[in-house]
């Protein structure tokens, strides 16, 4: 299919430990957001939720038949227990298909854990790193899933995009403060570099908060908005793919806002990368991130 429609929500988010109201509040939005055209729909990280251990609810089920009920894909955000008694959990970026098959799932790989879902005022649980990249086939191009501040990491969505994701997910959590403008910049710089479409939308605590829902492809911005709603796009992928397919050569940059090619072997030297970024022996000690 030559376009699709995207819709992004930013909504106000219910935090802890009313967290769980946010589910009743999800499934409307799936309805409204379906209502007006929208054949994926984003949410931010962790909503629904929950964002503490143990774990109260688990909203996969109710996305699913909402997803399925309206016929639309749904990224949306939760978290994966492992041992309750140590309060251990994979944080998850999940998708929820059209037909009713279970949501896959990304289990957040960067930084090391533990890291700051601990010890601060909303989320407390005892992060565990994952250590896979799936991508996901739909009827409108390939879909990685990633989150948050992984968008400082470019090899999260590099190694998304090598396996074929055209389309990525990098929803956020709260108002990114002094960050917000980096942040913003590492968003549409992971869709150049990546010649992808890098979506992303974050959690509002109140409308007071700036938010930063954004839809990115490699030439330009084509959606932002800081406050909360909804936001509907219609996107196409071929332009993607003309840009990976394609050679840069000397006119490129009078036909192209982005460097063609980029994943081809035309700019790539895989030979080269041992020799400069040797891989770590186990003996290497791995400090979490702050």
């Amino acid at each position: 299919m030559s376009t699709f429609r995207l819709g992004l929500v930013q909504p106000i988010t219910v935090p802890p430990p009313d967290d769980a109201e946010n589910i009743a509040t999800s499934v409307a939005w799936v309805e409204s957001a379906a209502r007006q055209g929208a054949d994926f729909i984003c949410f931010p990280e962790n909503y629904p939720g929950p964002w503490r251990m143990p774990a109260t609810f688990d909203p996969s089920n109710a996305i699913a038949e909402a997803a399925a009920k309206h016929g639309v894909y749904v990224v949306f955000g939760t978290i994966e227990p492992i041992d309750a008694t140590q309060g251990t959990a994979y944080n998850l970026t999940c998708m929820a298909y059209p037909d009713g098959r279970p949501p896959a799932r990304y289990r957040r790989t960067h930084p090391n854990g533990p890291w700051i879902y601990t010890g601060g005022k909303y989320w407390e649980f005892q992060y565990v790193a994952g250590d896979d990249y799936p991508v996901f086939e739909t009827v409108y191009g390939t879909v990685g899933l990633g989150m948050c501040s992984e968008v400082y990491m470019p090899e999260v969505t590099r190694t998304l995009a090598l396996r074929g994701a055209e389309l990525i997910f990098m929803p956020a959590g709260l108002d990114k403060g002094r960050l917000w403008e980096t942040w913003r910049t590492l968003l549409w710089a992971r869709a150049i570099e990546n010649l992808a479409v890098v979506v992303s939308t974050q959690n509002l605590l109140s409308a007071d908060n700036r938010g930063l829902a954004i839809v990115a492809s490699p030439e330009a911005v084509l959606y932002e908005s800081t406050v909360a709603g909804l936001g509907i796009i219609e996107v196409g992928l071929e332009r993607i793919r003309t840009l990976r397919d394609g050679r840069d050569a000397n006119d490129s940059s009078q036909k192209f806002g982005a460097k063609q090619g980029v994943l081809s072997e035309q700019w790539q030297r895989p030979e080269l990368y041992d020799s400069f970024y040797p891989h770590p022996t186990p003996s290497i000690d791995r400090e979490a991130a702050e």
